[in-house]
């Protein structure tokens, strides 16, 4: 009998055992898979007017590569791509800082030139980089992936795009034109777009909110195409006084 009782509890502990490793191996998993903040739109290159005129609240020293970003944290680093050519540098996030809600973000004068970005154009993706993250400074399309599996509603504001800096002349022209979208949300089921769409109808003047099916269980509200910077502008700051979290400009 006192033998049949070790047994018994030689099995219990090994069952707590495993049951901890498990708890522990979902808990590094979850850890591991965290999603990055990912956004795309157009900075603000900063300069002494914008401080003096108060469009922005802070200084940032032009040989810095420190960026102003509403949505992260101070010292979290990212990673800046111009997106027309691919070129893209490691920051960090500075101090909290107003700007116009139009702005992405506000960079130094050593990141715009580092990344040769265009002033006139300066339309760029901010990639946050987890700290247990193996990505440092490549690709991030691996996030796209991990999202496809994703089960929470809406979908958290991801897109990547893969642009080729070998792409064919035709492809290229078609990239330089100005032409761009506000993707809002994405979402999982179409109900869930059409009620997003029915309280952006109630609550804002936007006009002409558009679903588009990316894939199956994903539909994308978003505005435009818009092809000049006046009306983009101003569609954006209609949309944005609903204060959604991560509203993109894409292409």
């Amino acid at each position: 009998m006192f033998y049949k009782k070790k047994i018994f509890l030689f099995f219990i502990m090994l069952f707590v055992s495993n049951c901890t490793a498990i708890n522990h191996t979902k808990i590094q998993t979850s850890q591991l898979l965290e999603d990055p903040f990912i956004n795309k739109g157009f900075a603000l290159i900063y300069n002494e007017n914008h401080l003096k005129e108060k469009i922005i609240s802070r200084k940032i020293d032009e040989r810095s590569l420190i960026i102003f970003q509403k949505n992260l944290k101070k010292n979290t680093k990212v990673k800046i791509t111009n997106i027309k050519n691919n070129r893209s540098i490691i920051a960090t996030v500075g101090n909290n800082a107003n700007y116009p809600s139009f702005n992405n973000s506000v960079l130094s004068i050593r990141i715009a030139d580092e990344i040769n970005l265009d002033k006139k154009e300066p339309y760029i993706e901010i990639l946050e980089i987890l700290e247990n993250s193996v990505f440092v400074a490549k690709k991030a399309k691996t996030f796209e992936e991990e999202k496809k599996v994703a089960t929470n509603v809406p979908v958290n504001n991801i897109s990547i795009s893969d642009l080729n800096s070998a792409q064919i002349k035709s492809s290229t022209k078609a990239t330089d034109k100005f032409s761009y979208k506000i993707k809002i949300a994405d979402f999982y089921f179409r109900d869930t777009s059409l009620l997003l769409i029915d309280r952006i109808n109630n609550e804002t003047n936007v006009k002409d909110v558009k679903i588009e099916k990316i894939m199956e269980n994903k539909y994308r509200v978003y505005l435009g195409p818009f092809y000049n910077i006046n009306t983009l502008q101003k569609s954006f700051n209609d949309i944005n006084i609903l204060e959604f979290e991560n509203i993109e400009i894409i292409k």
